[in-house]
């Protein structure tokens, strides 16, 4: 299924980005990637680096022409990553979802669930996925890229 079909079922609606949207998006992604690394608790910083991952692909998703719409948004904003960017996003939004259901865990039922070397793993998995997405931009997208 690709986005035709995610717009028909009005799980997507049109968007335009901007520029400055754009540089909002990787500057949030930049608080979040030093504050994962620097907070302590093994939770946080994994839940922190897991909103970064999702900005990433919310910026994708955007500059695609395309915002989530309706419910299950963190979860269609994730699968849209391959959708957006290709095959070769899919591994990383695999990976993702299941941070997502970790991070849903972690913090709405048990606090202690998420080791060092997890939040550690996660803030790697998005630094690598922020270096791919600003260059996708620039392939794709360079009116708008930062």
């Amino acid at each position: 299924m690709g986005l035709e079909e995610w717009a028909a079922n009005r799980w997507v609606v049109p968007h335009v980005a901007t520029r400055e949207e754009v540089a909002e998006l990787l500057a949030a992604v930049a608080v979040d990637l030093e504050t994962a690394t620097t907070t302590t608790a093994p939770a946080w910083r994994f839940a922190i680096a897991y909103t970064a991952g999702l900005r990433l692909c919310t910026l994708a998703l955007n500059a695609s022409g395309h915002r989530v719409a309706g419910e299950r948004k963190h979860y269609r904003t994730i699968a849209a990553l391959p959708l957006v960017m290709g095959d070769s996003a899919k591994d990383t939004a695999d990976y993702l979802e299941q941070c997502s259901r970790k991070r849903h865990e972690v913090t709405y039922e048990s606090v202690g669930g998420v080791s060092g070397e997890e939040a550690d793993e996660l803030v790697g998995v998005v630094r690598e996925l922020r270096d791919t997405v600003v260059a996708w931009l620039w392939r794709h997208h360079p009116a708008i890229a930062p």
